[in-house]
């Protein structure tokens, strides 16, 4: 991604496919156009033709599509060959491709450099290139229509909304402070105070919006915790609809993690069933109760299961007395090992698994825990809701755009700025010279955002990322 020389790539995944793409973007390409066909296509229109190799002899034969600059995905002069599919076949099209562009300097492109190249000849804002790849990896069709929303440049619009507003109470700050002996207090005339509320509360809607958006996107870690037999394996079962894990009657018989990828109203869960905690019988379970621990350090959720059987019974159930009222147990218990081992603000939904087997109904109590079978599948829904609940789902998500970490970061780092912009302003002698560094301060964060101010490290970072020929 260091030059502007012309780039090619094979732009379709590896392997056999009915169609593969071969994608060609860079200035001046009509002369590796016209000695790659013997002749330049008509701009902008599929056409069937044949892909001669160096001797003249037809390598494929396929649609070609010829996008002269600045009409194209990069903004430069981008060829595109749709040949047959086959691995083959794709490399012997890219070879011709790199044979024939010597003259111009023709190398294989970077991952994301079409997209980088996009950005950087404002064909994409940055938050629009990095939709490209978000709508790629989508793993839900809520994701997916998330990221096509960011792609068309919703969140982007809503940005630079916000961005404009700004501008608007800096100039009119900016006037106050350059004529202070004016008797017109220029902010109260152009209801500066009203502006600045209403900025806030468009930002506050929008990052509202983001963070459902990142759930699509990144979804939640959810672990699963307990001691052996008390129905993990059969919850992970019930959560997914399918028989992902082995449910047997023997302790111990999950010795390792078994990750499902789940999704709940859209949002993408990675359910994680783990070993049994317990003292270990060898070392295989050992080993297995340690992978435990550190998937729960990674938790976004745990779900810490106990089983509902009536009367004293094996070391691995619960009276049910002592599920009415629970609460961490001693030194070494489990409970007291999760206090210790989960990250700070990571929430444990306490559940009661086998509520078939002794009669009681499905629900969530008033402590918060979940009782459910999910032998039966009775009180999944309930669990499905709490989840939804500690996650923070508002609805189906059709507003939600899909926003990354740096995303949410700068609209909490703009939120703050106005804040305190918002308080210097109420102040009986405002400090409009601080109230001013506020709102530029604020402006450059959401400026990250769209690529209006960003470092070269940080679109290094981006791109790299993205799959090769995209």
């Amino acid at each position: 991604m260091n030059d502007a020389s012309p780039i090619v790539a094979i732009a379709t995944p590896p392997g056999r496919g009915g169609i593969g793409v071969v994608r060609v973007s860079g200035l001046g390409l009509a002369p590796l156009v016209q000695a790659l066909l013997g002749r330049t296509p008509a701009a902008r229109l599929a056409t069937l033709t044949a892909f001669p190799a160096a001797d003249g002899k037809p390598i494929d034969r396929g649609l070609v599509l010829w996008f002269p600059a600045p009409h194209s995905y990069t903004g430069e002069d981008v060829l595109e060959l749709h040949g047959h599919g086959g691995p083959v076949v794709m490399r012997l099209l890219l070879a011709r491709v790199l044979e024939v562009g010597v003259p111009l300097g023709v190398r294989i492109a970077a991952p994301g450099e079409f997209t980088e190249r996009a950005f950087l000849n404002d064909k994409l804002d940055l938050a629009q290139a990095e939709a490209v790849a978000d709508l790629i990896d989508a793993s839900t069709e809520a994701a997916a229509r998330g990221a096509a929303r960011s792609l068309e440049g919703d969140f982007s619009r809503r940005v630079r909304a916000l961005v404009d507003t700004l501008i608007e109470l800096r100039m009119l700050t900016e006037a106050t402070l350059d004529f202070p002996e004016e008797e017109i207090d220029f902010l109260k005339q152009a209801d500066a105070y009203g502006r600045l509320a209403r900025v806030r509360s468009q930002l506050d809607a929008l990052l509202s919006s983001a963070r459902q958006g990142a759930l699509l996107r990144e979804g939640l870690s959810v672990v699963l915790v307990g001691e052996p037999n008390v129905g993990k394996s059969s919850l992970l079962n019930a959560l997914a609809g399918s028989d992902v894990a082995i449910v047997t009657p023997i302790a111990g018989t999950t010795r390792d993690r078994v990750v499902e990828r789940i999704q709940i109203e859209g949002i993408p869960l990675n359910v994680i069933d783990t070993a049994g905690l317990r003292e270990a019988g060898d070392e295989v379970e050992r080993i297995g109760i340690e992978r435990t621990w550190d998937a729960v350090g990674k938790a976004d959720v745990v779900l810490r299961l106990e089983a509902a059987i009536d009367g004293e019974d094996a070391d691995d159930q619960v009276r049910m007395d002592e599920l009415v009222a629970p609460s961490f147990g001693a030194a070494g218990s489990i409970d007291a090992q999760l206090v210790q081992r989960l990250p700070r603000g990571v929430p444990v939904v306490r559940v009661v698994n086998k509520v078939d087997l002794t009669g009681e109904a499905p629900r969530v109590d008033a402590d918060g825990v979940v009782w459910l079978s999910a032998k039966t599948g009775d009180g999944i829904e309930l669990l499905r809701a709490r989840l939804l609940q500690i996650a923070g789902w508002e609805g189906a998500g059709e507003g939600a755009v899909l926003a990354r970490e740096r995303h949410l970061a700068a609209l909490r780092e703009a939120s703050q700025h106005l804040a305190t912009a918002d308080a210097l302003l109420q102040e009986t002698v405002p400090g409009l010279e601080l109230f001013a560094e506020e709102l530029r301060l604020g402006q450059r964060a959401l400026d990250r955002i769209t690529g209006a101010f960003s470092a070269d490290d940080l679109l290094g970072e981006i791109f790299g990322r993205f799959c090769i020929g995209k």
